[in-house]
């Protein structure tokens, strides 16, 4: 299969700037995390529609986000807590499909340079096509995707498909990975997802799993950078899991603000992102 790059034109901050030949071969997902710990922004695609989902993205990517997860809505996303589900029932609900979100993917990179990476689920890759769906991805600049209900010793079959086109599969690892920590580690592309608590997505007052363990495992078998996601809400928790790890991702919280503000929620999600961001950054 090609692995040809669309030749983007992209900017952050107003500046614009060409992606060489020579950039395009190094994974724009670890060079987010090039010079200081990554904010990571979680958002639902569709809700409650992709015009509010295009405009949430960019908020995020100008207050400081140097990643983004995309998540492409499923009927039964069994990773996600109560609020992530709700965004996907809207999402769904409101006619959002793959494509719709493969077009607002292609045209955000007419506008932002950092890693894009879809969060799905495998039947969601499955009902496309995978090689469809792989192909379709890479064309429309995403550099990474997340499919959590695919256990490691499955991953195979999607890993090699994601390959073929560029696109990083990216891993996660939970309190219970044990020591398939090691072996995860040595296989990683991207970044490692590290999952704080176990159960699913949700805002927590509390993170009592040793993150810093984890990463001193994840360090020792490769310099894949990791960040830390389910249950962060505030800049203090932020900042904490950021020390330990090399970044920290948000979704439910975000979506927070979706739910409560809408079609207005963007301008919200900024000011969110910029205090999350530089406690991260920080």
């Amino acid at each position: 299969m090609s692995r040809d790059w669309p030749e983007y034109r992209v900017s952050r901050s107003g500046r614009g700037f060409d992606i060489s030949e020579k950039e395009k071969t190094v994974s724009r997902i670890r060079n987010a995390f090039n010079d200081h710990k990554a904010f990571i922004a979680f958002i639902t695609a569709g809700d409650p529609d992709i015009p509010t989902t295009k405009k949430a993205v960019i908020e995020a990517v100008r207050n400081g986000a140097d990643l983004i997860e995309i998540g492409i809505p499923f009927s039964d996303p069994t990773a996600e807590g109560p609020v992530i589900m709700e965004a996907d029932r809207r999402a769904l609900e409101g006619g959002v499909t793959t494509d719709d979100i493969f077009r607002m993917t292609r045209e955000l990179r007419e506008e932002i340079a950092v890693p894009l990476v879809y969060m799905t689920y495998a039947n969601v890759v499955f009902s496309y096509g995978m090689e469809t769906f792989a192909a379709k991805a890479r064309e429309a600049g995403i550099d990474g995707v997340i499919l959590p209900d695919v256990p490691f010793e499955e991953k195979e079959e999607f890993d090699e498909v994601f390959a073929d086109e560029g696109i990083d599969l990216i891993s996660m690892i939970a309190p219970t990975s044990g020591e398939r920590i090691s072996q995860i580690a040595r296989e990683a592309k991207g970044f490692i997802y590290m999952v704080s608590s176990l159960g699913v997505t949700g805002t927590r007052t509390d993170i009592t799993t040793d993150i810093g363990k984890m990463t001193e495992i994840v360090r020792a078998n490769t310099d894949i950078p990791c960040a830390v996601g389910f249950g962060i809400s505030t800049p203090e928790q932020a900042e904490k899991m950021a020390k330990v790890s090399d970044g920290a991702i948000v979704g439910s919280a975000i979506i927070k603000i979706l739910a409560q503000y809408g079609k207005e929620a963007p301008e919200h999600i900024g000011a969110y992102v910029k205090e999350m961001a530089e406690a991260v950054h920080r």
